[in-house]
């Protein structure tokens, strides 16, 4: 089966091919910001203070954020070739389980594994697509849970787009010029699955939602920021390069030094430059999480976790929340926290299932999504959301 690929909303276009590299030089002559940089200062100094200049800031953050830390994502490749392998019901379960192989980009040279679950019914099915498939099948109580809430479920292997290593395999070797780090590249894989999806007639498309967890959850809270036909992002347990803080190193929290002595290729090549100066980045996490505003957003957090900087998580949403304020959907943006190690577990997967359902379905649930773990702690920034001069007037 053939599927067009030039199906990306706008935001998702734009990013393509936009940021270039930048030089060491350039890193180090950036201006020291010791506090959250404030997304809502232009660069000549006013204050966005209409929907309308958010939106143009809001393309220069992006441009930002990929040129400096996760370098551009791959071109468009144009079409998508998805190839069935089988198709059964889940053993055990009335869920109906696709086994796929999508192809796409030059000459279709880059593939990854795709299994699709259904559950029961006509649809369409909100379907949630996460990118994990590289650790192993998801399990069948946790599809299982998805189903029966009515949620399709998408899960691909990210590694097949593009290696966990420094090997120029997969999308770079279809595109041997590409310089974009794995979070990109694999963030890309997530726009072609959502590609395909947005073609089968049983999908609602306007109930996408992605997730994944760990690095996963990285590369799900950078594709909902670069494809706004993702009307849900919810990273699991992202830690530093997702949800969490460069500037604030919660206690046994990773920083940039240890991911970066791990995982440079997970970002562009010069962003070790940043290493002892982070406060010289011109953006924060707080800025990617802002860039998915005024769509949904949600942190799932293990305060066992420390090394994803559960705290540092915590201070991101609160600075993101303010531009979710701004544009008046304070309640779109929230996060859970758990007791409990590193892991995407049930309980994460009901706060994610109980939020959509708010979110996307209307329905009253009883969590509540603006709990904080840790009410005590300072903010490390002054600034606050303008008063919009555009808003609308309430007698």
């Amino acid at each position: 089966m053939l599927f067009p690929g030039a199906l990306i909303a706008s935001a998702a276009v734009l990013m393509t091919g936009m940021s270039q590299i930048p030089t060491l030089e350039e890193i180090h002559q950036l201006p020291a910001v010791r506090e959250l940089p404030d997304p809502f200062l232009k660069p000549d100094g006013e204050r966005v203070r209409t929907a309308q200049e958010w939106e143009a800031r809001r393309r220069q953050l992006l441009e930002q954020i990929l040129r400096y830390e996760y370098g551009p994502l791959p071109p468009e490749p144009g079409r998508v070739v998805v190839e069935e392998i089988a198709t059964r019901i889940l053993p055990g379960t009335d869920i109906m389980e696709k086994e796929l192989v999508l192809r796409t980009g030059p000459d279709l040279a880059v593939r990854t594994r795709l299994l699709l679950f259904i559950p029961p019914g006509e649809g369409p099915f909100p379907v949630v697509v996460r990118g994990d498939l590289c650790w192993g099948r998801i399990s069948t109580d946790i599809v299982t849970q998805i189903a029966r809430r009515g949620y399709a479920l998408a899960d691909f292997d990210r590694v097949d787009i593009a290696p966990d290593s420094a090997e120029r395999a997969g999308v770079y070797r279809a595109y041997p010029d590409y310089r974009g780090g794995r979070l990109a590249a694999w963030a890309w894989g997530y726009h072609r699955v959502i590609d395909y999806l947005v073609t089968l007639p049983y999908i609602d498309v306007k109930r996408i939602i992605v997730t994944g967890h760990s690095r996963g959850g990285k590369t799900a809270l950078l594709a909902g920021a670069t494809d706004q036909r993702i009307a849900l992002t919810a990273p699991n347990n992202s830690g530093c390069g997702g949800a969490g803080c460069y500037r604030f190193q919660g206690e046994g929290s990773e920083d940039i030094a240890a991911i970066l002595r791990n995982f440079p290729f997970w970002f562009q090549p010069h962003f070790h430059a940043f290493i002892g100066q982070v406060e010289r980045l011109p953006f924060d996490q707080h800025t990617l999480k802002a860039l998915i505003a005024p769509r949904a957003l949600l942190s799932t957090e293990a305060l066992g976790d420390l090394w994803a900087n559960p705290s540092g998580s915590q201070i991101t949403y609160q600075a993101a929340r303010e531009v979710y304020t701004f544009l008046g959907a304070s309640d779109r943006i929230g996060i859970v926290f758990r007791q409990g190690p590193h892991e995407h577990n049930a309980d994460d997967w009901n706060a994610l299932l109980d939020f959509a359902d708010w979110q996307l379905a209307g329905k009253t649930v009883a969590r509540r999504f603006n709990q904080l773990a840790f009410p005590d702690l300072p903010l490390p920034y002054t600034w606050r959301a303008p008063t919009r001069i555009d808003a609308p007037h309430t007698p």
